[in-house]
């Protein structure tokens, strides 16, 4: 979730109508598209499945994290600034396998985007017949027109529960996290990470991650480090 504070909300059929798209971003809908990288569907019981894997197997997160971001947030509207728009997907890891998997992406809201406030659903569950040992470790999302997480999401460990996986084998536990990717306009793919167990927030810079902030409210508030901040 993102929001760009000092702009006046205006309506969000600009944000469409700029990208020559024809979808509705309504409630619980999903941009009508021929995207190949979309793959989320609506369960019965109202919740977002999402297919997998779109890319992978990564070795590790750190390079699971970079190719996520480049292939995130170019997809349409993904790096439009305020006429853009959020996409989500799901990250997991295969214990047979030793790997990381991203998987397709989600472009369903639950709420009405504004010039300033943007939004995607999270998908709660996967649909990966080829890994059947896999397990949901993360959730990441883009930011159109924003570098640093909102204070919705930095108050996502409330809501995210538990903060780690695999709690019943101890070989496969895992703190569950928050990415969000932001394309700079020159270019340049920034990469955060929010740990939902411990609430450090840190940035991916030359393959590495660099805490940069601590979250200690239940609202989403961040303190930053000393010498931190989200531009290196």
């Amino acid at each position: 979730m993102s929001r760009a504070p000092g702009f006046p909300t205006r309506g969000f059929i600009l944000n469409f109508a700029r990208l020559g798209l024809v979808c509705l971003a309504g409630y619980g809908l999903s941009c009508a598209s021929s995207n190949p990288s979309l793959g989320a569907s609506r369960l019965p019981d109202g919740s977002l499945q999402v297919k997998g894997p779109l890319a992978g197997p990564y070795p590790s997160l750190e390079e699971l994290a970079l190719n996520a971001c480049e292939l995130m947030t170019r997809q349409p509207g993904a790096s439009n600034g305020l006429y853009g728009f959020e996409y989500c997907a799901l990250n997991y890891f295969s214990k047979e396998k030793n790997a990381y998997f991203l998987s397709y992406l989600s472009s369903f809201r639950e709420k009405l985007d504004s010039i300033t406030f943007k939004t995607c659903s999270m998908p709660t569950s996967l649909n990966d017949p080829s890994h059947p040992d896999a397990v949901i470790i993360g959730f990441n999302h883009t930011h159109p027109h924003s570098r640093a997480f909102s204070k919705p999401d930095l108050s996502a460990w409330i809501r995210w529960n538990p903060s780690r996986s695999g709690a019943r084998n101890p070989e496969r536990i895992r703190d569950r996290h928050l990415m969000l990717f932001y394309r700079e306009r020159t270019g340049e793919c920034r990469t955060y990470i929010f740990n939902l167990a411990t609430r450090i927030v840190a940035a991916l810079r030359e393959g590495h991650w660099i805490p940069i902030g601590e979250v200690y409210t239940p609202e989403g508030d961040i303190r930053m480090f000393d010498n931190k901040d989200w531009l290196p």
